[in-house]
């Protein structure tokens, strides 16, 4: 029974085996990291399906898109140079891209403080209106004074001008000598004048500004770089360049360093320049001007004055001008990193800026025309930012109170003889609203001027004020 028992035992292992054989299979090949598996499948009696088959199969798909993506980025960097060259190409035109926005930036920033300046400037004069208005309000109306009677054989006085004197009666006789007039006819006590303001001719070419003079058009700059600049006439001219040579600078750009000459002002209306020299160093703005055979100017981003000797065509001289604002800390009202204005006249050459201790009030300075050393300063007490420029003539400094108006006027003078600042209001009109530069010449007895692209001239009348 035993050995039957085996026997049946062993039949039944060999059929089970054999229909196994039928239904597995067997699978060998490398797995991921290169070595050989052997994989042995055989399907489950019980079973139909496996459960979670879906998930197992998404994680496959999810590895073989993960190498089809690793291989794709292996061949886009193998063919175009890999993400180095990519960026390496990208960078000069980011770099230019930004280079364009900082440079719109600063423009915008630029414009934005001067239309800030010019909005405080216009503050200021509505509050300075507003107070001389309040104070016409609150001032007594005068008194209503009769017609007075024709005149007779009196004690009428006639000086020998002509102009009638009117005395005030003598209050210390009885009261009903004097009349319903603050003022009678007849012999007086004491005599009082009416002051009458008049020109009388400056003997010595020096004078007080009496007035200015239409502007007249000599030439129109030929490109956006002629916007701004400076135009000048040598009042002590040297050798090689005679008196009549003129020197123009356009003054827009940040590479600011070409000096045109003309021989005369014939040719500078017909732009044609018999001298182009190139300055050793940037200049900055519209403050320059020539004395003496040499060109003055103020170098760029600085408080750096430099004198450039037009013979030898280098540099005299540079110095510093101590404590100035520079590039835009006190400009005039209408911008343009106007810091520091030179000019020269009969008296000779000098500096209009400001200083932190002079809180933006203008600062006048003369300077040794050989050193640059200071020789004398002189502190105003109107604000730099207020005007929109200046120009000095025998010593005593004008401002102009806007740039853009057509019709404005000279509304400030200082004399730095006497030390004593006034208000003035002289007409002056900006005929292209955009007045840029202002300088007076000595020879000529005129203003020169650049408005809005324009080269323009002023006529001037100096004479001496006196009461008759």
């Amino acid at each position: 029974v035993w050995m039957l028992s085996l026997l049946l035992l062993l039949l039944l292992g060999l059929l089970l085996r054999s229909d196994a054989q039928d239904r597995a299979s067997l699978w060998r090949g490398n797995d991921r990291s290169g070595r050989c598996q052997y994989t042995f499948t055989v399907p489950s009696p019980v079973e139909s399906s496996c459960p979670q088959t879906g998930g197992v199969e998404m994680e496959g798909l999810k590895t073989r898109l993960s190498l089809l993506e690793a291989m794709v980025s292996q061949l886009t960097g193998r063919e175009t140079g890999g993400p180095q060259a990519v960026g390496a190409r990208a960078q000069p035109e980011l770099q230019e891209a930004l280079n364009r926005g900082l440079g719109e930036r600063n423009l915008l920033q630029g414009e934005k403080e001067r239309l800030e300046r010019e909005l405080r400037g216009l503050q200021q004069r509505m509050e300075e209106m507003r107070r001389e208005m309040e104070k016409l309000r609150n001032r007594p109306c005068p008194p209503v004074v009769p017609p007075s009677p024709p005149l007779q054989n009196s004690g009428l006085m006639r000086p020998a001008g002509g102009s009638t004197l009117l005395t005030r009666p003598n209050r210390q006789g009885d009261s009903s000598s004097s009349s319903n007039s603050a003022w009678q006819y007849g012999h007086p006590g004491f005599q009082e004048l009416k002051a009458e303001v008049t020109e009388v001719p400056a003997p010595d070419g020096c004078g007080e500004l009496v007035s200015v003079g239409e502007p007249v058009t000599h030439r129109k700059a030929d490109n956006i770089a002629g916007k701004y600049g400076v135009w000048m006439q040598d009042p002590e001219a040297v050798s090689p360049y005679g008196p009549n040579m003129v020197w123009r600078i356009d003054t827009v750009g940040t590479d600011v360093r070409q000096l045109f000459g003309y021989e005369d002002m014939e040719q500078l209306s017909k732009g044609f320049p018999s001298k182009v020299l190139l300055l050793p160093e940037l200049v900055e703005s519209t403050g320059a001007t020539i004395y003496r055979g040499s060109l003055y100017y103020q170098r760029r981003r600085s408080r750096t004055l430099i004198r450039y000797d037009l013979s030898s065509e280098s540099t005299a001289a540079r110095r510093d001008l101590p404590h100035a604002g520079f590039h835009g800390q006190y400009p005039y009202s209408w911008g343009g990193y106007t810091d520091i204005d030179l000019s020269a006249d009969q008296q000779g050459l000098w500096a209009v800026y400001s200083t932190s201790k002079a809180k933006g009030a203008i600062v006048i300075s003369q300077l040794d025309p050989n050193t640059l050393e200071v020789r004398r300063s002189w502190e105003t007490n109107i604000r730099k930012s207020s005007v929109a420029n200046s120009f000095i003539v025998c010593g005593r400094m004008y401002t102009i109170a806007s740039y853009s108006a057509s019709n404005t006027i000279i509304n400030y003078m200082y004399d730095t003889a006497t030390s004593q600042g006034k208000a003035v209001s002289i007409p002056f009109r900006n005929k292209y609203q955009y007045n840029s530069m202002v300088d007076y010449n000595p020879t000529q007895r005129k203003l020169f001027a650049w408005d809005n692209f324009h080269l323009v001239s002023y006529d001037l009348r100096l004479g001496r004020r006196q009461a008759n």
